[in-house]
Parts: C-alpha cells; sequence; structure tokens
C-alpha cells in the first residue's frame, strides 16, 4: 500500500499531531488519495485483539461508510499508532496488527500498512521500512493540547483545503 511511506506518515502526522498512546486510522482510494481519517487515544498495555479491533471499526463508521457491497474491497486502510518505547515489535503491536485486520474485513476495506511511531522514528511493521522523521517527539513539540478528532471524509486535495483554512 504504501509506495511511499514516509510522505504518507507525513500526511498523518500533519493532519493529527499524534502524541504517545495515540492511534490515528486513514482510508485510502484506489489512487492512493485519503478518503478518511480519525485519531483517537488508546488504552496502552491492551493485549486485546478484539477491544483493538472494535475500536477501529467504530471509528470508521464514524467517518467513511462501509464497503460491503463490492465485490472486492477497493480502498485500503492505514493504521499508525504513536507510542513509548523503541521500533520493535510489540505484543500490543500483534494486537494492533490483528484489530485493522479483522477491522478491514468487517468494513469491507483492503488491509494496508501498520505504522509505528516512536521516539526513535516511524517503522512500517513487516516491510523492513523505517525513517527517524516525523517521530513521537515532534508530535508531542508540536501537539497544542487539542483533544484526539475524528477528521470528515475529505474529497479536495490538501493543499485545496490548506489554503482555504487560511
Amino acid at each position: 500500500m504504501l509506495a511511499n511511506p514516509r510522505d504518507v506518515i507525513k500526511d498523518l502526522h500533519a493532519r493529527h499531531l499524534p502524541s504517545p498512546s495515540t492511534a490515528v486510522v486513514a482510508v485510502y482510494d484506489p489512487d492512493g488519495r485519503i478518503r478518511a481519517s480519525a485519531s483517537f487515544t488508546a488504552r496502552s498495555g491492551v493485549l486485546d485483539g478484539w477491544e483493538r479491533r472494535n475500536s477501529l471499526l467504530s471509528h470508521l463508521r464514524r467517518v467513511i461508510p462501509h464497503d460491503l457491497r463490492l465485490r472486492h474491497p477497493v480502498r485500503t486502510a492505514v493504521l499508525m499508532v504513536c507510542r513509548d518505547g523503541g521500533p520493535d515489535w510489540t505484543a500490543e503491536d500483534g494486537a494492533w496488527m490483528w484489530g485493522l485486520r479483522d477491522a478491514c474485513t468487517l468494513h469491507g476495506l483492503r488491509c494496508g500498512s501498520y505504522v509505528t511511531l516512536t521516539d526513535d522514528g516511524w517503522n512500517v511493521i513487516g516491510e523492513s521500512r523505517a525513517g527517524r522523521t516525523p517521530n513521537a517527539r515532534t508530535s508531542v513539540a508540536q501537539h497544542t493540547n487539542a483533544p484526539a478528532h475524528t477528521a470528515e471524509p475529505q474529497t479536495a486535495p490538501l493543499a485545496e483545503r490548506r489554503a482555504a483554512a487560511h
């Protein structure tokens, strides 16, 4: 899914400014454009994939209609989790990954990449792709104490939305 993971991660980071224990789920159209995204605070230390799945599914339902009517999934969901600790895989990552896969199946989406964002940078789990920026420290430094939010479906290109906001 992530042909250019650095751009995708920078875009999600700029949209949501995640701090540790924040998850960002985004849905992409077949052409690679973001269709909708949501960020939310996740309970840390949860190793239950069912709970992770239910949380992801709840947020997906809020930001985008399901694609269950389609014969084959066309849109793809990507999950980025900002967390404390190192970049190595954890059991909690396993719960997130299972939850993402199952939520995608239940919402009619393709299951995309799972990305962790730590103090060391970002890491696309299972794909051996990583980078130093953005990272969890830049998230905290840029965080404006705004609560986690849900973004409405976006159809205009990012540049047009930013221009309209100013």
